[in-house]
């Protein structure tokens, strides 16, 4: 079985550019780069990968390309671009002579706009990225879920994934509202969720299988088999388990499911969606 990790990063460690790495984070706070994901995916059979962007610059996209080029188990790139930009068209032809560069996101979460992705001007930006043949993942909070339900009812051509299941409150085993905003995604064909990033929104040093559990079931439920992607989101899951704990639990709880339904999570549904 091809394994493709849909959402993974890669930074050179500045403390000021990466700020949002905390104290409490200190197992993130280095340098990672293609060389060690490579001896991570070695250890773990994992056959290729989706580096997403961390910062928002295209100066991001140049190194993230880079390192596709140079590391031919990176199949695809997440880069950033300015949606609201007046030569946004320029850029997007700009990129599609790459053919590694797949798609594109924001970082919606952590916006102080929590509907930015519905103003007029970054609602168009999105508008145009199909045009291109590009995605969008959508990187939120579950607060701004009903703007996304609304974004991608309003653009139903644009293909869009969540990203991280938009970060659901596992550490306090809440799931109500979550899950009622969540299941509005259901009917969305254009709509695909990366079960990517839970370990971080569990607690991180005591965290066990059954606290994924409701979560992963209203996923499946939502999206069925053939709209999820599997995602690491290494070197961040790190501050809370090792990439070996992170997809062992992933195939724990995937070991109900048919081998073609597992093939389609752990890589052919990657492929589809970003056309590697």
């Amino acid at each position: 079985m091809q394994i493709i990790d849909a959402h993974q990063h890669f930074w050179v460690y500045e403390k000021e550019e990466h700020a949002w790495i905390g104290d409490d984070m200190h197992a993130i706070r280095r340098n990672f780069l293609p060389p060690d994901l490579k001896e991570v995916f070695a250890g773990n059979k994992v056959d290729g990968s989706v580096a997403v962007q961390v910062a928002q610059t295209e100066g991001e996209n140049a190194f993230l390309l880079a390192n596709a080029e140079a590391a031919g188990f990176i199949k695809g790139v997440v880069g950033w671009v300015d949606l609201q930009a007046q030569d946004l068209a320029g850029r997007l032809e700009y990129y599609r002579l790459f053919p590694k560069m797949k798609g594109f996101r924001h970082i919606l979460q952590g916006e102080a706009d929590r509907a930015l992705m519905l103003r007029p001007s970054f609602l168009a930006g999105i508008g145009l990225l199909d045009r291109y043949g590009f995605t969008y993942d959508i990187l939120i909070y579950p607060d701004q879920l009903p703007y996304a339900l609304e974004l991608a009812r309003t653009l139903p051509g644009q293909r869009f994934v969540i990203d991280h299941l938009a970060k659901p409150p596992i550490r306090e085993h809440r799931i109500d509202d979550w899950q009622k905003h969540m299941r509005g995604f259901a009917s969305l064909d254009n709509v695909s969720c990366k079960i990517s990033g839970m370990v971080t929104e569990a607690h991180w040093n005591n965290w066990k299988y059954e606290d994924f559990i409701p979560y992963l079931d209203v996923i499946l439920e939502t999206f069925g088999t053939k709209r999820i992607l599997f995602g690491s989101d290494w070197p961040v899951c790190l501050v809370a388990a090792t990439y070996e704990k992170m997809l062992g639990l992933m195939q724990r709880y995937f070991t109900a499911f048919s081998p073609g339904e597992q093939e389609d999570f752990f890589g052919r549904n990657a492929t589809r969606f970003y056309n590697l």
